[in-house]
């Protein structure tokens, strides 16, 4: 199954402007989750610029003995799950990870297990040849005024569950309708 997990604004947005994330509201017991969901994928596909920021964290998490245990626990299931980028300008990357300069459908529909999507440019390209199996946003409770769109084409979706967090984020899961 094909995943994207992503927060957004009340109103929408998946990033503010200037690709601002510092709204999203974060919490142990919502990373813990976060977590949880994570580990259970057999691969991760990002666009070149979030694997770019999963570099500047990730690699070396347990070494900030300050950030919060979620936090530190992430590293290693980052490290370790198979990673797909698609970069036009990035032919090489480290910790476990394959680089490819476009998405080849069918390729994508061969993957085994579940396979979590991130980076909001290559998910357009994701819902434009209908690769996504399931969304679940994390809807963050503020509303930003302005950024990038989460959905930037219409999409009928179903609705296959909800999950309030005690910081005010609610999950929201959607599958094919």
């Amino acid at each position: 199954m094909i995943i994207t997990m992503a927060s957004v604004s009340l109103d929408g947005f998946f990033e503010g402007p200037d690709h601002d994330i510092d709204w999203h509201h974060m919490s142990e017991e919502l990373h813990s989750h976060i977590n949880d969901e994570l580990a259970r994928m057999t691969t991760f596909v990002d666009g070149r610029r979030n694997h770019e920021l999963m570099l500047e964290a990730w690699p070396h998490a347990e070494d900030h003995p300050d950030w919060p245990q979620a936090m530190r626990d992430f590293g290693p299931i980052w490290r370790d799950t198979p990673k797909i980028v698609y970069s036009r300008t990035r032919q090489f990357t480290e910790w476990n990870t394959e680089t490819r300069t476009e998405v080849v459908p069918d390729e994508i529909r061969k993957l085994e297990g579940d396979t979590m999507v991130g980076g909001n440019e290559l998910l357009q390209t994701f819902f434009e040849h209908d690769l996504i199996d399931e969304i679940r946003l994390y809807v963050n409770p503020v509303a930003i005024g302005a950024g990038t769109p989460f959905f930037r084409k219409p999409n009928a979706l179903a609705l296959k569950g909800t999950r309030a967090f005690g910081n005010g984020v609610v999950l929201l899961t959607y599958g094919r309708r």
